[in-house]
């Protein structure tokens, strides 16, 4: 509970009963905690009291004085999470006060923060949507196509740097549109990171060509310039080189681009970067995404910010962008009639998803901040655990955060990733282990792959020691220092229970 509403929860003996009303009404608490002159805990307050208050004769004007006596339940400071929900049970309360040494309520345990499901990612909406999403009702412009798909590429391309932009109801498609834009068909071959969602690569397998994985470097987790490197030198000795170059951007974190570009360049392999999870990172003043040929972002219900389902691909080549915002609209030739001379697509983002976009993107920023300060609360809370070290952010440009991400050192305990999701899910917290490398996955068996380095492949550890934890920009402090608590609990331990 921040220390504004714990303000607003704590009363003294002159506030009248209308007020306290207020303060329940406003705090969305089932509670106040009646304080004395000192500052002291004295009672708590429910609605039910004050409902009897006002049965009893009393008016919205009786202070909280006329309340008698009651012992209350509560707790010292140094009460973890799961005791203070086994007090609660045990009661069959909701909410249990936290007092300091002097008897002053200092917190307040809620059921809701210690024995709800906290999810990984969850959507968070707020001020702004809804007055786009009503306009497009009211003007009837809810399919594809319309007044908010125009102004949320305008506002999307702006905030990124970038002239052009075309909305699609996924970053996936967006991803797809790039590879077809740049020519590549069956027969080609890309070079993707291996280490990331398989969203990056399907598109490859769409249009037919071959996928060559590329592992990642420590210093970014994203991709290797010095694998990429030894691929490129390998495929212009062949004299196969790849159509395109699709750079990964992980948990957040922007891949360290110039030496892959410079690579790229040399070679003269356009480069797609898969900026689904780092819109609003930057890398040296730029935004991730806007480096290569194309970017593509994604709008899922769990990225940074959300259209419920969609992306949009990006570049500062009107060329391309136009080409792609024609195949996504399924490619219709210029004629009175439906006239088709090309494969197109069903591609396009719905105006209403487009105005629940703008509305997002207006708080995209305080987004970030609210993702790096849960970062930062499991990097500061679990700073004493040797075992836990932290997906890094390099020193050219800001990481988003989307995900709080990890690795658990195998040589400081007996645990595994396996086991920590495991555990945490049996206290209601989702965790999830990170991407499972491409060049690991049946669907993709056969394929080539160039590690890191010759003989150690870095993807391969960190899926068998990383680990995301919750990190939603709408997550209570709360629930986070409940997380704090399992993890903590867990690896003191040594074992999972």
């Amino acid at each position: 509970m921040t220390p504004k509403k714990l303000e607003r929860v704590i009363v003294g003996d002159a506030v009248a009963v209308r007020e306290a009303l207020t303060r329940l009404n406003e705090t969305g608490l089932s509670v106040l905690l009646l304080v004395d002159r000192e500052g002291r805990f004295r009672r708590t307050v429910t609605d039910g009291d004050i409902r009897r208050l006002l049965l009893g004769g009393a008016s919205l004007e009786t202070t909280l004085a006329a309340l008698g006596p009651l012992e209350s339940k509560t707790v010292p400071t140094d009460i973890d999470g799961v005791t203070a929900l086994a007090v609660m049970n045990e009661f069959a309360i909701d909410e249990l006060p936290v007092l300091d040494a002097e008897g002053r309520p200092v917190g307040l345990h809620r059921r809701r923060d210690l024995d709800s499901q906290i999810l990984l990612s969850t959507p968070h909406l707020g001020d702004y949507e809804m007055a786009f999403v009503e306009e497009a009702f009211r003007t009837n412009w809810v399919a594809p196509l319309g007044p908010n798909v125009d102004a949320f590429e305008r506002e999307l391309a702006a905030y990124v740097g970038v002239e052009h932009a075309a909305a699609v109801n996924s970053g996936t498609a967006a991803l797809h549109l790039a590879l077809v834009v740049l020519g590549v068909g069956p027969g080609d071959v890309v070079f993707c990171s291996t280490f990331t969602f398989v969203a990056s690569t399907s598109p490859i397998l769409y249009v037919g060509a071959t996928p060559v994985f590329i592992d990642s470097e420590p210093e970014t987790w994203n991709m290797s310039p010095p694998a990429l490197g030894r691929a490129l030198a390998d495929a212009a000795a062949r004299g196969r080189l790849p159509k395109a170059v699709l750079v990964v951007h992980l948990y957040g974190q922007s891949a360290d681009m110039d030496p892959i570009m410079e690579l790229c360049e040399a070679y003269e392999v356009p480069v797609i970067e898969d900026a689904a999870e780092s819109l609003g990172a930057t890398y040296k003043g730029r935004a991730s995404g806007t480096i290569g040929h194309l970017g593509a972002y994604s709008f899922n219900g769990n990225k940074i910010i959300t259209t419920a389902g969609g992306g949009i691909l990006v570049s500062s080549d009107k060329a391309l962008i136009e080409r792609a915002r024609f195949l996504s609209t399924q490619a219709r030739d210029p004629a009175p009639h439906y006239e088709h001379s090309v494969l197109g697509y069903n591609y396009r983002m719905s105006n209403v998803l487009a105005g629940i976009g703008r509305g997002q993107l207006k708080v995209i920023e305080d987004r970030i901040v609210a993702r790096r300060a849960v970062f930062e609360r499991y990097r500061q809370g679990l700073a004493h655990l040797p075992a836990v070290r932290w997906m890094p952010e390099a020193p050219f440009g800001r990481s988003n955060r989307w995900l709080t991400a990890c690795v658990i050192d195998p040589s400081a305990t007996g645990l595994r990733p396996p086991e920590v999701v495991e555990h945490l899910a049996g206290a209601r917290i989702e965790t999830r282990r990170v991407w499972k490398p491409m060049h690991r996955q049946p669907l993709f068996a056969g394929c080539v792959y160039y590690p890191h380095e010759e003989a150690a492949s870095l993807s391969d550890r960190l899926f068998d020691e990383g680990l995301c934890l919750p990190s939603g920009s709408n997550m209570t402090v709360e629930q986070q220092q409940r997380i704090i608590g399992e993890v903590d609990r867990l690896f003191s331990t040594g074992r999972a229970p």
